[in-house]
């Protein structure tokens, strides 16, 4: 081994007391790399590696098979040796720092199916039960609106109109937005109002407990997780996965990007676009599934 990168490994062991496996993953980038800039029998010469060496290293390893994870995990072990060395007063520079990092590929959002949500929307409950009624709302809102776990929360009461079916939300940045809703959520919206006036709330907010309370969000969550669940949803089944719902559903629907960035009260066009993708990868499993010759294999 490299005296160099082993004095760094016991480095990392007695000073950082890393686990065995992390200095393991270290010892293993490290001595890939050492291999790759060693020349004959001349050792690696560090203060002198500059960060084109690096990058054709990390090329080499890409073109050999090693993903965006793995080559992130080679710079930052490079990057690591290089501050070590640095205060050991072995080099000047840091090489490796102006190498960028490989781009991790974003998943795709998660979302439910429409005919999950469906299930539970339509499924029969006790329409005079406030608790009952108010899970369904939650559900709904969220999945009608859009609106995120800590907007639903917050909503105050008179930010709802049933009347002109829109309401005010506050999001983030203290930035209002209008959201407007159908009429079959307005009518679950005055039932569950008709069934609060026997709770007595204590704050202002539209959606509270059965204490009167503001909603807190293990509640919301469970509601959401345990609704889906029974309808028999699969995978992360939170408040969340129903705002990629709405996004997803809005935009397999016809609905303009920039209508939807709104509703979403997105920065910006581009964090909406992502459920470009969902949509696609949808009608791209409708198509394998509905198309006769989709999955027939090349001759």
């Amino acid at each position: 081994m490299n005296a160099t990168i082993e004095r760094f490994l016991q480095y990392l062991r007695l000073e950082r007391n890393l686990s065995p496996r992390t200095v393991g993953l270290y010892h293993r980038d490290l001595e890939q790399w050492v291999s790759f800039m060693t020349t004959g029998a001349r050792p690696v010469d560090f203060p002198s590696v500059t960060p084109s060496d690096i990058r054709d290293w990390l090329y080499r390893r890409s073109s050999q098979g090693d993903g965006p994870s793995t080559l992130r995990h080679k710079t930052q072990a490079i990057r690591a040796l290089y501050r070590y060395l640095m205060r050991q007063g072995e080099t000047a520079s840091n090489p490796a720092s102006q190498v960028d990092l490989a781009k991790l590929p974003k998943p795709l959002p998660k979302f439910v199916r429409e005919k999950t949500i469906d299930a539970v929307l339509d499924a029969d409950i006790d329409n005079d039960d406030f608790t009952q009624v108010r899970d369904r709302l939650i559900v709904m809102m969220l999945y009608e609106t859009g609106i995120r776990l800590s907007e639903l929360i917050g909503l105050q009461d008179a930010a709802v109109d049933t009347v002109k079916r829109e309401l005010k939300v506050r999001g983030k940045r203290d930035k209002d937005r209008i959201v407007p809703f159908g009429a079959e959520l307005a009518a679950w919206i005055e039932r569950y109002r008709a069934l609060r006036g026997d709770v007595r709330p204590l704050c202002g907010n539209l959606l509270v407990t059965v204490r009167g309370k503001q909603l807190y969000p293990s509640l919301v969550y469970h509601v959401v997780h345990d609704s889906l669940a029974i309808a028999g949803g699969t995978g992360k089944l939170s408040p969340h996965v129903l705002r990629h719902t709405f996004a997803s559903v809005m935009l397999n629907r016809g609905a303009q990007l920039n209508s939807v960035k709104e509703l979403l009260g997105h920065e910006s066009l581009a964090a909406t676009q992502v459920y470009t993708h969902v949509t696609l990868s949808e009608l791209q499993h409708n198509y394998e599934l509905a198309h006769p010759r989709a999955l027939k294999k090349g001759g």
